[in-house]
């Protein structure tokens, strides 16, 4: 039994896709199309950068989201690997409008029209240099809820909680600055993430109020495929209740490791990660060593697919 994950920011490189926009009069299409729905040359960005225009929130979630679709339509329409067998779709943050999408809930250049909206939502939430995010390593969620809760004065929160040993935390630089002090202390290692904004937290609370608008007003289908939420770590059971779910993720932890926990626990044993690199392989792998992975980047990858 499989799940299909798309991935999130991060996943990025100029010239991702490129062999599949090269090949494939589809993939082409889609690029056409979301340039026309985004009203700029996201296909130029794409395959040519530079680099640090890529990186930018409002362009990266589109981009990685063109990009997972495309892998996606070539994998099911092309090589007619039916991934809608799946028993889930879920992606991390930006990549659960992937599995969204993918799965039939929202047309594509609906998806790539919010997304951009998303991306600029986030990135205007909080003026520049002010927020960040903080990676900890080796450490467990419950020691650092115990950590956070005993440090009322300053406001951080986990944004991503990815793997074994493996947390993202959101908040002012100020307050992150504070917490790295207290965390050496304690020797647990962090990183200071290069990021532009403090993502999944209390202080999105401007992106939430503009992607409310955005969400209500978006025609939701019936998908083929039932998602698993980044919010709760379950089943998604219904539209109304999606709306709600992609609403309550912009201020709310990323809840990675439970989604892979809960579906492995529902007999899920071979994950395949659909879109540029290969950061969810490596996250799923530290979950559950003995469950398959797939990661679909190249045609070589979707050859060796066998589901």
């Amino acid at each position: 039994m499989f799940s299909v994950i798309f991935p999130g920011q991060g996943s990025q490189l100029v010239g991702m896709g490129k062999e599949f926009f090269e090949k494939y009069s589809l993939v082409k299409n889609l690029f056409k199309e979301a340039d026309e729905a985004l009203g700029f040359n996201l296909t130029k960005l794409i395959l040519e950068g530079p680099k640090e225009k890529l990186d930018l929130t409002t362009n990266t979630q589109p981009a990685i989201f063109l990009i997972s679709f495309s892998i996606f339509n070539v994998v099911t329409k092309e090589f007619n690997i039916d991934l809608h067998k799946a028993k889930y779709f879920a992606g991390h943050s930006l990549g659960e409008y992937s599995a969204l999408s993918s799965a039939g809930y929202l047309s594509f250049s609906n998806t790539i029209k919010i997304l951009k909206a998303r991306g600029e939502a986030m990135q205007n939430a909080v003026a520049k240099g002010e927020g960040g995010m903080l990676a900890v390593l080796g450490s467990t969620v419950e020691d650092i809820e115990k950590i956070l809760e005993n440090q009322n004065k300053i406001n951080v929160q986990i944004a991503n909680d990815n793997s074994e040993g493996q947390i993202v935390l959101s908040g002012k630089n100020k307050d992150l600055e504070t917490l790295n002090e207290i965390l050496k202390e304690k020797k647990i290692k962090n990183i200071k993430l290069p990021v532009s904004a403090p993502f999944h937290c209390n202080l999105m609370k401007k992106a939430t109020e503009i992607m409310k608008n955005e969400i209500e007003k978006l025609n939701f289908k019936e998908g083929k495929n039932i998602l698993v939420s980044n919010v709760t770590a379950n089943e998604i059971s219904n539209k109304e209740e999606l709306k709600k779910l992609l609403i309550d993720q912009i201020e709310n932890r990323v809840r990675w490791r439970e989604s892979i926990i809960n579906m492995t626990n529902k007999g899920v044993d071979h994950y395949i990660e659909i879109g540029p690199g290969k950061v969810l392989s490596g996250l799923v792998k530290r979950i559950n060593k003995n469950v398959k992975i797939n990661t679909i980047n190249n045609e070589n990858d979707i050859k060796d697919l066998k589901i």
